[in-house]
């Protein structure tokens, strides 16, 4: 079985070459619970597929992403992201976002983003 590190690593990379969702598919639990800052969690796989379909299809143009840190304690995860994208009827934004992810049984089962806006 590959380590929480490897893991990680390997959505990371599948992020910043284009396979989020793919790597959505592979790497979340079925249970997983993502949250956003200020809003209550998104609980179940479902649920966040979809969630993570539609912001793709709201990006109009993407202009980079770059991993600017990461981070491996026991089986919690952290991912220090910059961003570059314009979004449909939103215009160009440049968000800095940290993503903190706890791992279980090889699947990420809680995701928690941290980030501005700008």
């Amino acid at each position: 079985m590959k380590t929480v590190a490897e893991l990680d690593h390997e959505v990371n990379q599948a992020i910043l070459s284009g396979r989020a969702l793919e790597a959505f598919e592979t790497h979340y639990a079925d249970d997983v619970v993502m949250q956003e800052p200020g809003v209550e969690p998104f609980v179940g796989k479902d649920r966040n597929r979809a969630r993570e379909q539609e912001f793709f299809a709201s990006v109009e143009d993407f202009h980079g992403a770059e991993l600017v840190a990461s981070a491996v304690d026991g089986d919690t995860t952290f991912s220090e992201w910059m961003w570059d994208v314009t979004l449909k009827g939103v215009g160009r934004i440049r968000m800095e976002q940290v993503a903190r992810r706890r791992w279980k049984d090889g699947k990420i089962v809680h995701e928690r983003f941290y980030y501005t806006k700008g």
